[in-house]
């Protein structure tokens, strides 16, 4: 079996020092980069299978770099950055990112990000069911049934479905408004978030436990939404 080769770009040698010992440990194949432009040559000359990208770089903003990759490679990019605000964070997941950790970080939860992001790559694309709650859900028959034996079905809108089938192919992943609100709605809708924060209450009384204290649908504050399995 293939190692997974991880591109990380900083500009902090002490921490690229640290996720390189880390990573080669868990039997990972690391590359590293301090810089923007020496990224993207790196990007185009070992295809890594995912990239780590701080957003503050010294010669090219961490966004423009991310930006020149999603030009010709789908590879997946977690966002490293110690910029707090979630204006930073929408515009990573606008970008192309498909995840966001800020600084400081716990390492493990950086690599539980990386496994998720190279899974997804890896994996062929598959219609999923999956368990939400009490009720097991699957999406190509769109059936949401509970699983004590009662065989009780829960009635989801079609709009429901779109938003849960969107999340649930990507387990683990941050997945922005914009994303989902193109995805449900269309391109003149991406600044309807009120949308999804009704739909998403909707579901959550529908298919969570406790709705009040989700456990599988879950609230990324001003950025997106995330489904836990």
């Amino acid at each position: 079996m293939s190692r997974t080769r991880v591109l990380i770009v900083d500009d902090e040698p002490q921490l690229l020092r640290a996720l390189r010992i880390n990573l080669q440990a868990r039997e990972y194949d690391v590359v590293t980069a301090g810089d923007g432009t020496t990224a993207l040559k790196a990007a185009a000359e070992v295809h890594p299978d995912v990239v780590v990208l701080d957003l503050g770089l010294p010669d090219i903003e961490g966004i423009e770099v991310l930006r020149a990759l999603r030009r010709w490679t789908p590879v997946p990019v977690v966002v490293l950055s110690g910029r707090l605000g979630s204006g930073e964070k929408v515009a990573a997941l606008d970008a192309g990112a498909d995840d966001y950790v800020t600084k400081p970080f716990n390492v493990d939860e950086l690599l539980a990000r990386l496994r998720a992001v190279a899974r997804r790559r890896a994996e062929p694309e598959t219609v999923p069911t999956v368990r939400v709650g009490h009720y097991q859900i699957d999406l190509a028959a769109r059936d949401a049934r509970r699983i004590d034996g009662s065989g009780e079905r829960q009635h989801l809108t079609r709009t429901e479905w779109r938003i849960l089938g969107l999340l649930v192919r990507s387990p683990g992943k941050l997945v922005g408004h914009r994303e989902l609100l193109q995805h449900v709605w269309g391109p003149t809708y991406v600044g309807e978030t009120h949308y999804l924060r009704q739909y998403m209450g909707q579901l959550r009384r529908k298919l969570e436990t406790d709705p009040a204290h989700p456990r599988h649908l879950l609230t990324e504050p001003a950025m997106g939404y995330r489904f836990q399995p």
